[in-house]
C-alpha cells in the first residue's frame, strides 16, 4: 500500500523544512523530502511532526481526571481515590477505559504508548482463568485506538516502605501482585508480541518490590524495556535509606537495573550521586510534569540531567490529568524557567526529542520524519486561536492536543480533521468512566 503526504513545513531530524513529501510504503516512509512539490500528495494543514511516545501511562487513572481536587488532599487521599477506581475494574469495563482513553491519546498525536500495567488480578488477588486478561484488554484497546502498546507489567509483591521495613499488602494491592517474582515472571513471558504490542517490564518501585526481587525481575526483563518509578516523593528515599542505607537509585544500580534498557520514572527528588549514576548507566528518564505538578510531587532535575551524558529523557501522561504532549514537553522549559529564574534551559528540537521517544519503549524505528522510519506522523494546524501566528520551529510552546488535525500511525490514518476513527471520543470516555466509578 503506497501513499504520499505534503507538508507546507515540517520538523525533520536535521531541523526544520518546507514545502516536505513524505512517501509512505507498507507502513513505512520511503522518501522524505524537502523542497518537493506537492505532484498529487495528499495536503497536511500546518506543520508535520513526528508521532508522540507517551513513555508511561497508567489507563486506569483517566478515570480520576476532575474528581480529586476537592478538600484540597495529599498523595495519599488521591492515592485512596484511585485505589478505588481500581476495585471496580474488570477486564470488560478496563478494556473500555483503556481504549477510549488510547483515542483521546490518539488525538493528541501520540502513536506509540507505555503502559505500566499492574493491574493484574480478581479483587483480592486471585488470578483470572486467563492469567493475564487484563494486559490483553490492554492489547485490545491499543489495537482498536489504533495506537501501538508496550506492555510495561509491573511486579509489585509488598504494601510500602517505611523505616520499619516492607509492609504487607493491603486488601485493594493484592490484585496487583503475583505471589513472588518468579510468578510473576512466568505469567508475563506468557503474553505474546504482535505487530502493534511491545512485551518490557516494570518494577512498580523499591517500595513494592523488596530488594532481594530485584535482580529476579531485572534477570527476567534481559534486553527488553524496563521501566521503574524512582524517587516520585520524599518519603520513599527516606524509608529507602533508614532500611537500606542507600537512595532508590543506589538500590537499583547494585541490584543491577539500570542501563540503556531501563527508564527511570519520575526521578524527581535524586541527589547529585543519582544524577550521575542514571546519566552515566544509559537510563533514560522520564517526566511527566503534569502529573508531577498535580500531584504536588515537585520539579524534577530536568536540564541537570541532560547536562549529564549521555543521559537520555522522555515524557509521559502518567495519570493523565491532561493528555497533551504538547504540554508534558514545554513543561520540561517551563518549570526549569521556575527552579532557575533563567529561561532557554531546553531548545525546541531537545523538548520534541522528549517527546518523541520511542526508542524507550522498544520501537526504535519510529520518532522521525525520515525514510526507513514507521510512517508515523502528526499535522498540527497553524491557524487556531493557540497557534496564529506562531513560528513552525517552536510551535511546542504554543499548540495544544486540540491543535492536531491529522494522524498517522504505521502509515494509517487514525486521525482526519481531528476525528479519531472511533468516532465521539468524549462520548467513549464518559461510558466509560460512567461505568466504574464508585457511588
Amino acid at each position: 500500500m503506497t501513499s504520499a503526504y505534503f507538508a507546507a513545513h515540517a520538523l525533520l531530524p536535521d531541523g526544520p523544512a518546507r514545502d516536505v513529501r513524505l512517501d509512505v510504503r507498507d507502513g513505512r516512509f520511503t522518501a522524505v523530502t524537502p523542497g518537493a512539490a506537492a505532484d498529487g500528495a495528499t495536503r497536511l494543514p500546518g506543520v508535520a511532526l513526528p508521532g508522540f511516545a507517551n513513555n508511561h501511562s497508567h489507563a486506569f487513572h483517566r478515570a480520576l481526571r476532575g474528581r480529586t481536587h476537592d478538600g484540597g488532599g495529599t498523595f495519599w487521599t488521591w492515592r485512596e481515590r484511585m485505589y478505588a477506581v481500581a476495585a471496580g475494574l474488570d477486564p470488560d469495563r478496563y478494556l473500555a477505559l483503556a481504549r477510549a482513553t488510547y483515542a483521546e491519546m490518539a488525538l493528541a498525536g501520540i502513536t506509540t504508548v507505555g503502559e505500566f500495567h499492574y493491574l493484574h488480578h480478581v479483587p483480592g488477588g486471585r488470578p483470572y482463568a486467563e492469567p493475564n486478561a487484563m494486559a490483553e484488554a490492554l492489547r485490545q484497546a491499543a489495537r482498536d485506538a489504533g495506537i501501538r502498546l508496550t506492555l510495561l507489567d509491573a511486579c509489585y509483591l509488598a504494601g510500602g516502605l517505611t523505616g520499619a521495613g516492607y509492609q504487607p499488602l493491603d486488601e485493594v494491592q493484592r490484585r496487583f501482585a503475583d505471589a513472588d517474582a518468579d510468578a510473576w515472571a512466568e505469567r508475563v513471558a506468557a503474553v505474546r508480541e504482535d505487530d502493534g504490542l511491545r512485551v518490557g517490564a516494570a518494577i512498580h518501585s523499591v517500595r513494592a518490590v523488596p530488594a532481594d526481587a530485584l535482580r529476579t525481575v531485572g534477570r527476567a526483563a534481559g534486553a527488553r524495556p524496563l521501566h521503574v518509578h524512582v524517587s516520585e516523593q520524599p518519603a520513599e528515599n527516606e524509608a529507602c535509606l533508614a532500611v537500606h542505607g542507600r537512595t532508590p537509585t543506589a538500590l537499583l544500580a547494585d541490584a543491577g537495573v539500570l542501563g540503556p534498557t531501563a527508564t527511570a520514572v519520575h526521578a524527581t527528588h535524586l541527589t547529585a550521586a543519582d544524577i550521575a549514576t542514571i546519566a552515566h548507566s544509559g537510563t533514560t528518564a522520564c517526566f511527566c510534569p503534569t502529573t508531577e505538578r498535580d500531584l504536588a510531587d515537585g520539579i524534577g532535575p530536568a536540564r541537570a540531567l541532560a547536562d549529564a551524558e549521555p543521559a537520555v529523557l522522555s515524557l509521559g501522561t502518567d495519570q493523565h490529568a491532561v493528555i497533551d504532549m504538547f504540554e508534558e514537553a514545554r513543561a520540561l522549559e517551563l518549570d526549569e524557567r521556575l527552579r532557575s529564574g533563567r529561561r532557554g534551559a531546553f531548545r525546541p528540537a531537545e523538548l520534541l526529542a522528549a517527546a518523541t521517544r520511542h526508542d524507550a519503549l522498544g520501537w526504535p524505528d519510529a520518532g522521525a520524519l525520515a525514510p526507513g522510519a514507521r510512517a508515523d506522523l502528526v499535522a498540527v494546524r497553524l491557524d487556531s486561536a493557540r497557534t496564529a501566528g506562531a513560528a513552525p520551529e517552536q510551535l511546542l510552546f504554543a499548540a495544544t492536543a486540540a491543535d492536531v488535525d491529522t494522524v498517522l500511525v504505521d502509515g494509517r490514518v487514525v486521525v482526519r480533521d481531528g476525528v479519531h476513527v472511533l468516532g465521539d471520543v468524549g462520548r467513549l470516555l464518559g461510558d466509560a468512566i460512567g461505568a466504574v466509578w464508585p457511588r
